[in-house]
């Protein structure tokens, strides 16, 4: 799975809102912690808001907040609110690919492959991952001797 730096950065700037939940944060300053580019900021909030998970408020006194609480909001909802389905296959999902000969089985691995990734960014909420109390099953795969090492 590649995660794009717009899923990157939105991860990362639902995690700033995270902390301030329920007050507003803005662009400036989610961009200054985070450190990213503030119009790319601003288009990544606009898709979280389009998507439901963030909401603005106009004015001086103005920013962004979570819609809802951090424990109701996974960060596969925020990669799909800005990426869009989490696993495909050159543009289609999955259960669509179908092959014939030596690759026909191949469809039901790449099936396999979306339902790992889901275990993981569908089962872990934002106020999880701020707090660093992730999920057993996420743990056990952090510790993992070869999860750390590149291939």
């Amino acid at each position: 799975m590649q995660i794009s730096a717009r899923g990157d950065y939105a991860v990362r700037a639902a995690l700033s809102l995270t902390t301030a939940y329920p007050s507003l944060m803005s662009t400036q300053a989610i961009a200054a912690e985070q450190d990213m580019p503030r119009k790319f900021l601003e288009a990544v909030l606009a898709d979280l808001r389009r998507a439901g998970l963030v909401r603005a408020q106009r004015g001086a006194e103005g920013g962004y907040t979570l819609a809802r609480p951090p424990k109701e909001i996974t960060i596969g909802a925020i990669l799909r609110a800005v990426d869009g389905p989490l696993a495909g296959v050159r543009g289609r999902r999955p259960e669509e690919t179908s092959y014939e000969g030596s690759a026909e089985n191949l469809p039901r691995l790449w099936v396999a492959v979306r339902a790992a990734v889901r275990q993981v960014v569908d089962e872990v909420s934002l106020a999880e991952m701020a707090s660093g109390r992730l999920p057993g099953h996420v743990r056990r795969l952090i510790a993992r001797p070869d999860a750390w090492e590149p291939r």
